[in-house]
């Protein structure tokens, strides 16, 4: 077993077993991929962590259900976990508003994070009624996820609004630069890890650094 599934996983026997050593560090989970098709994962893995406990959230997700996202941030806000929110690659759409609720905020130079305005679908043969009702469902959900987002980063209502009409990809330079996050350079990690004299990966023939190779192929 991994280490993230031991530490995300949650519900083994393992883990309840009065021989079982306590994890040290906080709990580690993915969050990767579409929320949508991992919310009861994703909820296990957070129920797993105690009520005001302490969670890292790596973070590679291009969104999925806003009520997936209002669940899982919902989640962390009641049971007031001080999760540690690090964007590896993409955060977009509903994936923002977990990362938003992280009591620490980190991203690299490359991510990125994308807002745009909610978009939806309902299912076929839906009557003219029930499409009407839902639209005004709709409209309602997205003021009140829109406010919350804005509460959440603390920042002003026309700010997330340029962002989010007609959508724009924010990179994690610029957002850090808005007091949002911390920003970490990954070549400064690298050249630690040297000085520490830990390995480092290179890249296969070229010499070069993954890092290196990364910012080269932009």
């Amino acid at each position: 077993m991994d280490k993230q599934t031991a530490a995300g996983g949650g519900r083994s026997d393992d883990n309840h077993h009065p021989d079982h050593h306590q994890q040290e560090g906080p709990i580690e989970i993915a969050l990767v991929g579409d929320l949508t098709d991992r919310e009861a994962e994703l909820t296990d893995h957070l129920l797993n962590v105690p009520p005001g406990g302490e969670c890292t959230l790596y973070i590679d997700s291009p969104g999925g259900s806003p009520y997936c996202a209002i669940s899982l941030t919902t989640i962390i806000l009641l049971r007031k976990l001080r999760v540690t929110g690090i964007v590896t690659g993409e955060c977009s759409s509903a994936t923002l508003w977990p990362f938003a609720a992280a009591e620490r905020r980190i991203v690299t130079p490359y991510s990125v994070l994308l807002f745009h305005p909610m978009k939806w679908q309902s299912e076929e043969n839906v009557g003219l009624a029930e499409a009407a009702e839902w639209a005004r469902h709709f409209g309602d959900l997205e003021t009140e996820m829109d406010t919350l987002l804005q509460n959440l980063l603390g920042i002003p209502a026309a700010t997330l609004q340029d962002w989010i009409r007609p959508g724009r990809y924010i990179s994690g330079r610029e957002f850090a630069a808005s007091g949002l996050a911390e920003l970490i350079e990954l070549t400064g990690l690298s050249q630690v890890a040297r000085r520490n004299g830990a390995p480092v990966n290179h890249g296969a023939s070229s010499g070069r650094s993954p890092v290196r190779k990364a910012r080269a192929q932009q």
